[in-house]
């Protein structure tokens, strides 16, 4: 939309321009004061051009500036939320590393149990 602007505002100026300058050719003064009249134009068209470029260079320097914290406030956002998942997956992993190595330590102490009484029953009987 904004590329539509600007163009639709550069087409208005060009043929301000351009009805300006017909306009001068066809009045009915001296050439000398055509020229003057022209270079008077050219040079008032300049400037409104000159300033108009320079609002629109301030205001998308303002929209890009405003995107860009909008931009970094979405990350920051989007990075502390993936830092409190990660934190607690860390904290599923860990409380699963734990039960698993309690249930290891009792299969092992099952095991050694069932071995201590096989011995047993071999060395009684």
């Amino acid at each position: 939309m904004a590329s539509n602007t600007g163009q639709t505002l550069i087409a208005l100026l060009t043929g301000a321009a351009i009805g300006a300058g017909i306009g001068i050719l066809y009045a009915p003064e001296s050439g000398k004061k055509t020229r003057k009249k022209i270079k008077k134009e050219a040079a008032k068209a300049q400037k409104q051009l000159t300033e108009q470029l320079h609002e629109a260079q301030e205001i998308i320097s303002s929209k890009t500036q405003d995107t860009k914290v909008s931009l970094e406030q979405k990350l920051e956002d989007t990075l502390s939320s993936a830092s409190y998942k990660a934190d607690d997956v860390l904290v599923a992993l860990e409380n699963k590393l734990e039960s698993l190595r309690k249930q290891n330590a009792k299969l092992q102490k099952d095991g050694i149990v069932s071995k201590i009484e096989a011995e047993t029953k071999k060395v009684t009987a």
